[in-house]
């Protein structure tokens, strides 16, 4: 079964003067979840996502057409970063491999089964 894991965190970590030190040990540990998954034969698809500030969202209220947002619509401090699609016999397993997103300070990863027909 197809797992997604979103990650959601706080864009502002990586500004400032640590901001780009903080990027890059967290794009080392991405790379090397992506060789862990390769060497372990895990089918797995993902990618990172430009800044919440690049975003579109369109909102809906129930009766017609959508009103268009600039950014994301919801007000909050952390946003959608990016997100693996991984192979997994259970939640279980899914969860594990969800484990080793590097994720620094505060933040998410929502793991949730893809729809199957």
């Amino acid at each position: 079964m197809q797992y997604m894991m979103l990650i959601v965190e706080d864009e502002s970590a990586f500004a400032g003067e640590d901001g780009a030190a903080l990027m890059e040990r967290t794009l080392a540990g991405h790379m090397a979840l992506m060789e862990e998954l390769e060497a372990k034969g895990v089918e797995w698809s993902g990618n990172r996502l430009q800044g919440a500030d690049t975003a579109t969202t369109l909102k809906y209220d129930g009766g017609g057409e959508p009103v268009l947002h600039d950014g994301p619509f919801a007000e909050m401090r952390e946003e959608l970063g990016g997100y693996y699609i991984v192979e997994a016999a259970n939640l279980d397993e899914a969860v594990d491999w969800a484990r080793k997103i590097p994720i620094l300070g505060n933040g998410s990863v929502e793991v949730r089964p893809v729809w199957q027909d």
